[in-house]
């Protein structure tokens, strides 16, 4: 695999070394920009009561009872007051335009300018989020101590990211280490097809190395003694933990095997492992050394890895015998045995498989094994030495691919590259979690998604962070474990797609919370809140995507109210824009098509070997944008809230409908868990609503149940939006992430059963099984 760009080994910059600071204080963001907001409004807590032009208020004081708090108006509950800094002109309502409103800030200005309305107001810590549309205002407490504390630091460091990208992203660039200052121009960019290739480079000319920052700098910061794993196996009471010094051991043996395989800057390595310790430690050596990894989910058939193993044609391929999730083995090796015999037949041949014998699953000896080509893992790694040199790399040049599937076609290897990569997810990590050094932080996505790329290895290592690896499931041996392993190491923030129970478990270490997976509902936002948080951890709801390598829309907790169910506002550096059909952007409330005007630094670069497919996809539907695929709404305060692929919107009757919408409504249902809604033909309306439902543990399937859940979809959207079909669902097929795989209940919902395609990556593949029986009742 040749590298998107080549750089040889160059000489130190002159400049003193630099180190990210993950508790660096935001000042040092500060610039003359900062003075246009000294008079923005900060949050007044634990305001009176009065009857003055906020009446129309309805807010939850800590003092009052929840039947006093419904009649009883506050003043300005969600108030805002000025600093003691000098005063300058206030800014005009940006969602007006008017004179002293930037059109970069139009709509994210509104968070301080003016109070979110018409919304019952929640302090964390004090009461339970509740109704539809609770606001819930961060703990004056938590927010004293978070990296961005008020909607005003925010603005001040929104403004000048968008306004000063360059000066903004060098700042905090500058906090990494670096063989070699980056070029100028910072960065370049053509996301417009009509104006030639689309091309995106950040920190071009600038010589670094992830797994250094990762690791070396760390250690040489004094925290080499920090845990940086813990790893919790499938089996209750089979745990390791490795320090950071431990790590970069780990990871230089295995870097010095690959070398002396012959494993070079640019090429490929395929990796498919289970969530071991091994796997984290093969992504760092790899970039250690300036190989380009490529992790495959280890639930994918032998088909989807060949298909990759063709596509990148990797010099090894690493993987372990076999893994228990659950009380179910799972033969990895003779899935890869598999992939391996099918792309020798389509001309790739691999001439090694490093394999982790990880007897707890099954033992060497009854493992399959090809002599010549089949290496064991603890045989021969330990025998190389625990030091390795870096390679250093432009930031340019590629860091790993990572193949994303559709329903039929090609998969699509996004490549994402170095410098810009590091920088983003470092940072996205540092703020939109509010990390501090004592935290202890689990991500429970698998490192097969980018979910488990950016926020199991890469930026919470970046930043130091002690991190909890997974091996087994959430269920196994009950549906308890994920609380016994959140208090076992006492984990304050968690990252995980929130549909798990809550029983019996303290959970007193958690203090932010983060939502990964599907877009989260305003009723599985509360449950969140109010059951695994207790009310006191903000939630950091965040959208992004494989390609984005980063959040783009995310709270920053402490920063502003929440409102359940929103993304709420870009990250910095992100500018979302909504568009209608033809490609115009649409101002204040609205719904649309959500794109990003200019890039940042963790956008993907292309995709591996077909860069045509790269502008086909994202950048050729809206020239000069790029193009997420996924609808949004603003409502009247600016807050935007995902509705939904824009493949997932149904047209009923010439009404656009966005799935999202039906499912939240759906999940409304008090006796509704889980919701999701597909499109279906329909001989009269042209298509139709196909809802697949979950109901709460203990609630039986019944025809006045089915009608209830059709009546709070009427009432809720309206009579165009109820749905056609209500199946029951014991459970809905998803990914290890949490992602619902749409494109499988669309089968079952137009009865294509013969074309269910590859259901081995799904977290439960016996899922489907049951919902084709219940197909017609």
């Amino acid at each position: 695999m040749a590298a998107a760009s080549s750089s040889s080994c160059l000489a130190t910059h002159d400049s003193p070394r630099h180190k990210y600071n993950p508790s660096r204080n935001t000042n040092l963001y500060y610039s003359p920009l900062n003075l246009m907001n000294q008079n923005q409004p900060r949050l007044l807590y634990n305001t009176p009561r009065c009857s003055s032009i906020n009446d129309n208020y309805i807010g939850i004081g800590s003092s009052l009872s929840k039947s006093e708090r419904q009649f009883q108006p506050v003043c300005s509950l969600v108030n805002f007051q000025s600093s003691n800094r000098p005063r300058s002109p206030a800014m005009a309502d940006p969602l007006t335009n008017g004179a002293g409103s930037s059109h970069l800030l139009r709509h994210v200005s509104s968070l301080a300018a003016n109070p979110p309305s018409r919304l019952n107001a929640v302090v964390l810590g004090d009461a339970l989020a509740s109704e539809e549309n609770d606001l819930v205002i961060p703990n004056p407490d938590f927010s004293a101590q978070a990296h961005v504390p008020s909607p005003a630091e925010y603005l001040d460091m929104y403004k000048r990211s968008v306004e000063d990208p360059a000066g903004f992203w060098s700042d905090i660039a500058s906090q990494f280490y670096w063989k070699q200052k980056w070029d100028s121009p910072v960065y370049s960019e053509n996301m417009d097809v009509s104006k030639g290739r689309i091309n995106i480079e950040w920190f071009k000319g600038g010589i670094t190395n992830i797994c250094y920052n990762c690791l070396d700098a760390n250690i040489a910061a004094g925290n080499g003694e920090k845990i940086a794993i813990y790893w919790e196996g499938n089996e209750l009471g089979v745990d390791a933990t490795l320090t950071y010094s431990q790590l970069l051991h780990k990871v230089c043996r295995l870097a010095n095997y690959l070398k002396d395989i012959g494993v070079k800057k640019g090429d490929a390595v395929v990796i498919y492992l289970p969530m071991l310790m091994e796997l984290p430690i093969a992504m760092l050596a790899c970039a250690r050394i300036g190989a380009v990894h490529s992790v495959v989910f280890a639930g994918f058939s032998s088909e989807s890895l060949s298909q990759r193993i063709v596509d990148c044609k990797p010099k090894v391929v690493l993987t372990c015998n076999a893994v228990k999730r659950g009380p179910k083995v799972i033969h990895l090796k003779d899935i890869v045995d598999a992939a391996l015999a099918d792309s020798a037949k389509n001309d790739t041949v691999v001439d090694v498989c490093l394999t982790y014998a990880n007897e707890s699953a099954l033992t060497k000896e009854s493992t399959k094994w090809v002599e010549g080509r089949d290496v064991w893992w603890q045989d021969i790694i330990s025998k190389y030495p625990n030091s390795c040199d870096v390679e250093w790399v432009d930031a340019e040049d590629p860091l790993f691919l990572l193949y994303t599937s559709g329903s039929t076609g090609k998969p699509k290897g996004v490549l994402h590259t170095t410098g810009g990569y590091m920088v983003y997810t470092a940072t996205t990590f540092k703020y939109a979690f509010d990390y501090k050094p004592s935290d202890v932080y689990w991500c429970t996505a698998d490192c097969g998604w980018i979910t488990g790329h950016s926020y199991v290895t890469y930026g919470p290592m970046v930043n130091g962070a002690t991190v909890v690896v997974f091996e087994g499931a959430p269920n196994y041996p009950d549906s308890g474990r994920c609380w016994d392993i959140v208090d076992k190491y006492k984990v304050s923030i968690f990252y995980t797609a929130p549909t798990l129970f809550v029983t019996r478990y303290s959970r007193k270490s958690l203090r932010v919370l983060g939502s990964v997976g599907e877009p989260i509902n305003p009723s599985a936002w509360r449950w969140f809140f109010n059951v695994v948080g207790d009310s006191r951890c903000p939630i950091s709801d965040t959208w992004w995507q494989t390609e984005t390598g980063g959040f783009l829309i995310t709270p920053l907790p402490g920063a502003w109210p929440q409102k359940p169910g929103s993304a709420t506002f870009p990250f910095f550096g992100v500018q979302p824009v909504i568009v209608d059909e033809k490609g115009a952007e649409l101002e204040g409330e609205c719904s649309g098509y959500l794109c990003v005007k200019s890039s940042w630094p963790g956008a993907f670069r292309t995709l591996y070997g077909d860069h045509e497919r790269y502008e086909t996809t994202y950048f050729s539907a809206f020239p000069g944008y790029y193009f997420s695929g996924d609808g949004c709404r603003r409502d009247k305060d600016g807050y935007h809230w995902l509705t939904g692929r824009v493949d997932d919107v149904i047209n009923v009757s010439g009404h656009r409908i966005g799935t999202a919408e039906v499912e939240s409504a759906l999940v409304s249902h008090p006796q509704c868990s889980e919701a999701a809604v597909v499109g279906v033909e329909h001989e009269v309306k042209g298509q139709g609503i196909y809802a697949f439902v979950t109901l709460v543990e203990g609630v039986p399937y019944s025809d006045d149940l089915r009608k209830s859940l059709i009546m709070t979809v009427r009432k809720q959207i309206g009579a165009f939006a109820a749905p056609d079909k209500i199946h029951w669902a014991p459970g809905l097929p998803k990914t290890r992430s949490g992602k619902i795989m749409r494109r499988i209940l669309r089968k079952i919902a137009s009865r294509q059963l013969n074309e269910l395609g590859d259901t081995s990556t799904l977290a439960e593949p016996g899922v489907v099984d049951q919902l084709i029986a219940l197909a017609d009742s």
